[in-house]
């Protein structure tokens, strides 16, 4: 399991968007870059810096994934037939946090990472502690019985923060999502705009 070093929000401040659309981000206080010089005027971004800066908002999205995950996935969604920008977004939105985050069982994305690692989902009827494992069309992901009643999932299912994105088909009362297709880029209900036609371009020339 990885682990976070920085604080999530330090991501908020730092792009200058509230990344998860999360009413606590400070950036609804600040919109300025953390640190002493935050405030100062932002000259025009280069190429190079607009790449970067789409896929660090990328990366960050989706919790702990480090250079070497975020890389991998992506190279798996060049290897692909079709646009490389939307297998990228569907391998992300097809992990297994993603998933359980998405289902809206659990409040954070950095939450669903703990959820799935501490065993308390099922894949397939199949108990899967793998937050990065690739689901398929058809998997059935549920909250084992022992941990429906956790503080932390009843809260996440009464939350009105978030919708449940329709190609997922979730049931609240059994605790149970189903994968109905991988989606593209215009289904995923990011809060902030992604651009993942700019991480393309950032590892086509780096």
């Amino acid at each position: 399991m990885t682990k976070r070093t920085s604080a999530k929000y330090k991501l908020d401040r730092r792009m200058g968007e509230n990344i998860w659309g999360r009413p606590k981000s400070p950036v609804n206080r600040r919109e300025y870059g953390p640190g002493q010089h935050g405030q100062r005027r932002k000259g025009k971004m280069s190429d190079f810096g607009l790449q970067l800066r789409a896929k660090q908002k990328l990366k960050g999205y989706y919790g702990d994934l480090t250079e070497k995950q975020f890389r991998k996935i992506y190279a798996e969604a060049e290897r692909r037939r079709g646009d490389t920008g939307e297998m990228l977004v569907g391998l992300l939105e097809r992990r297994l946090d993603a998933i359980v985050y998405r289902a809206k069982f659990v409040p954070t994305v950095f939450a669903a990472r703990q959820f799935v690692n501490h065993g308390h989902v099922l894949v397939n009827g199949r108990r899967c502690n793998i937050a990065s494992a690739q689901l398929k069309d058809g998997d059935v992901v549920e909250v084992r019985e022992k941990s429906k009643q956790l503080a932390l999932v009843l809260e996440a299912v009464q939350s009105v923060e978030r919708d449940v994105p329709d190609y997922l088909e979730v049931d609240h009362h059994k605790m149970t999502v189903v994968l109905r297709r991988t989606p593209g880029l215009a289904d995923v209900p990011y809060p902030v705009q992604m651009e993942p036609n700019l991480v393309v371009e950032f590892y086509a020339q780096n």
